[in-house]
């Protein structure tokens, strides 16, 4: 819906999808154009109910106070609401409704006004929604409409004001379903009315509160107010308190944001709290956001289908034809986490592959991670070796990985445990490779932490920056005891090492911690973003997180599942991938010039890898989001973010293609806390983005002059060739 600032909201269903525009210029905060409206589905405006199921009630509505009454519309085997008089299109309201399910009738689209419900559960209520009349249609109802599919409940916000027959206000009503049965039973109030809302850096704002299914909404009738929407999956934790018969809920996120609702009455604050947490915490995937978005915009790429392994494939074939495309892993037999095509060496077939992956650890055999075309030196990545306790080998796992080593050349095994913890892990029956049994490779230990220790600094760090009691020694020693820049520190000084293996050395690499599926996902991402120009570029670096995340089985639903406010600790939790994009931020922050993406880029994949209506970070690795159908069910982020609207924001103005190997400090006083994160919500970027926008300002300008320059440079040498050499008398 688009209001006075112009902005727009898509509400989408399963089976329905609705987009409305308000376009309706003022003049001194008085309406001078009527309200219009655009309709993906006609019916909408419009529909009655071919036959009335038992137990139907087709209901009377009265005209709220002071509306004038007209003649009354015949509907059913009652009348309808009547209509105003003098609208030149005629109308309605009606309500039919059984005991699980309801539906809306036809109504007026030139008034606005939020109608009284007769159910008798206030959970089932049913808003009503003000609909203009199709065109030549006329008092009454089409000969064919379809009614809302069952245990449907639908809710309406408005934000305008109905006075004699003028439409006033700062927006028409909005019309979003509530869901269908699967949330019917936790939504125990879906509206409350008179609830003030604080978040930072807005006044404060009174307003309807609304849940639906996937969003909390609050909706003022204030002139220049922005809405809020917010995702239930963004919800990382609540807190209530009491004071008297208001009730306070404040709403803790996972993008960090702190939210607090005032809502007059305790019991109406103890329902909204209790239906919040029940709809931030689904169980089932099949019910979150993605499975029930549509996107109201043109989709000119199909995201799932712009990184493929077999076109990532294509760019290495050219320079080597040492790796070939394995199709072993087709139906995920072999590995769960791996996706159905892999890149192994050309030399060592499919049934060798079967026999390294009882190897190692999860089916996770050495698979190809990055090809260096510069000396054509590789990185691989594995899960750790079952070598146990009893020194177990494998001989299909050496050929393998002595495959990838030119003749007389040496390569390194970096593991991303300590050497302690590696030795641990052998009576567990996991390990590391033997230099007896892989002697032409040198093992190194480099401990990157992981799991709980990472959660535990995440909500250090959380809670040192939300504090703003203590002075600068004492907040930079809060921040100091978090240890989340020193994790930044070892995850940067480990892929460094890797590319320098690979760059300086002249010798290939394979990466491996445990799992295979974190901190050695980390380390691959970043060398190569230290290594290859194209993973610093928007698609490159879309592709690099597609391949090294997505495909190669980053559990991101544990992981992800909550960040540093919720109270119930998951030892699978941790914000991996938060760290992996903050050490794209410290280098990006390095190297300004060398990314063709910005700080909004990488923020707004951390926002989407926690809460998102796209379904590219459901699932926790290829084969769940196989069965999951997410490609036919759900869109891909990157078929938003890949259009040219879109791109804009996330495009760097300083971004100048640069083909060398950029070397990051980790010296301690290079590395600083990502204020785009974590200090957000806390200090004001209203200076910083002035500045960004006068540095722009100042980029075009000169890109302008830069022009001219040329344009004169060229008239110039065509006039010193027409005018020829000038002999000398």
């Amino acid at each position: 819906m688009r209001g006075r600032g112009g902005k727009e909201k898509l509400f989408s269903d399963r089976n329905i999808n609705l987009q409305v525009r308000l376009c309706c210029p003022r003049r001194n905060n008085r309406t001078t154009q009527e309200p219009t409206f655009q309709y993906d589905f006609p019916w909408l405006a419009s529909f009655r109910v071919p036959a009335l199921p038992p137990g139907v009630v087709l209901g009377e509505q009265p005209l709220p106070p002071g509306v004038p009454s007209g003649s009354g519309l015949e509907a059913g085997p009652k009348a309808a609401s009547p209509f105003y008089p003098g609208c030149s299109g005629g109308g309605g309201d009606c309500e039919a409704r059984g005991p699980s399910w309801s539906w809306l009738t036809r109504t007026c689209g030139r008034h606005t006004q939020t109608w009284p419900s007769h159910s008798p559960k206030p959970r089932s209520s049913l808003g009503q929604r003000r609909c203009p009349p199709q065109p030549g249609a006329g008092p009454g109802f089409p000969p064919r409409s379809p009614p809302l599919r069952p245990a449907q409940r639908w809710v309406i916000c408005s934000s305008a004001a109905v006075t004699s027959s003028r439409c006033r206000g700062s927006a028409v009503p909005w019309f979003l379903p509530l869901g269908g049965m699967e949330f019917a039973e936790l939504i125990k109030t879906p509206r409350v009315d008179n609830v003030v809302l604080h978040r930072p850096f807005y006044p404060a704002v009174e307003g309807t509160l609304c849940l639906t299914g996937h969003h909390l909404i609050l909706s003022s009738r204030q002139d220049n107010t922005e809405e809020l929407w917010l995702l239930h999956s963004n919800i990382d934790a609540i807190d209530k308190r009491f004071v008297g018969s208001l009730g306070t809920v404040i709403i803790k996120c996972k993008d960090f944001r702190i939210i607090q609702l005032d809502i007059p009455g305790m019991e109406e604050c103890l329902n909204i709290a209790s239906s919040i947490e029940a709809l931030s915490t689904l169980d089932s995937i099949t019910l979150m956001y993605p499975f029930f978005y549509r996107p109201m915009f043109e989709v000119v790429e199909d995201g799932w289908h712009s990184f493929l392994p077999e076109q990532e494939f294509e760019l290495y074939s050219s320079a080597t034809s040492e790796w070939r495309l394995s199709y072993v892993n087709k139906e995920f037999a072999v590995c769960p986490s791996y996706p159905p095509i892999v890149v192994v060496p050309k030399s060592i077939d499919d049934e060798a592959l079967r026999k390294v992956a009882t190897f190692r650890h999860g089916g996770r055999f050495p698979v190809l991670s990055y090809y260096h075309k510069k000396n054509g030196m590789v990185i691989m990545r594995s899960g750790q070796p079952l070598s146990g306790t009893n020194g177990r080998r494998c001989k299909e796992d050496e050929k393998l990985i002595n495959a990838t080593l030119r003749a007389g050349k040496r390569g390194y095994i970096i593991d991303t445990r300590s050497l302690n913890v590696a030795q641990q892990a052998r009576a567990k029956g996991g390990g590391f490779e033997q230099e007896a049994h892989y002697p032409q490779w040198r093992r190194i230990h480099k401990s990157i932490e992981r799991y709980h220790i990472l959660q535990e600094s995440l909500i250090k760090l959380v809670e040192a920056c939300n504090d703003q009691t203590h002075n600068m020694d004492r907040w930079l020693s809060k921040l100091e005891a978090s240890n989340w820049l020193t994790h930044i520190k070892e995850i940067l000084t480990t892929a460094c090492l890797a590319a320098q293996c690979i760059d300086r050395e002249g010798a290939s690499i394979l990466i491996h911690g445990t799992e295979g599926t974190d901190s050695t996902l980390q380390v691959t991402s970043l060398a190569q973003i230290i290594l290859e120009p194209r993973s610093r570029t928007i698609r490159g670096f879309e592709a690099l997180i597609e391949r090294e995340w997505l495909q190669a089985g980053h559990p991101f639903q544990q992981r992800c599942a909550q960040s540093a406010y919720c109270n119930i600790k998951q030892k699978w939790e941790a914000p991996v991938f938060l760290l992996f994009l903050d050490c794209v931020w410290q280098i990006l922050r390095q190297f300004p010039c060398s990314f063709e993406f910005n700080e909004n880029f990488l923020i707004m994949l951390f926002e989407h890898a926690y809460a998102s209506q796209f379904g590219t970070f459901l699932g926790n690795n290829e084969s769940e989001r196989c069965k999951l159908k997410l490609q036919q069910k759900t869109m891909s982020l990157w078929s938003w973010v890949n259009r040219p609207s879109e791109l804009s924001k996330f495009t760097n103005p300083l971004f100048e293609a640069n083909a060398l190997v950029i070397w990051p400090s980790v010296a301690p006083q290079s590395l600083q806390l990502w204020e785009g994160i974590f200090l957000r919500w806390n200090r004001s970027s209203r200076y910083l983005d002035e500045a960004y926008e006068e540095m722009v300002n100042i980029i075009e300008y000169n890109k302008e002059l830069q022009a001219k320059v040329n344009i004169l440079r060229r008239q110039l040498a065509e006039l010193e060739t027409e005018g020829g050499p000038q002999e000398s008398p």
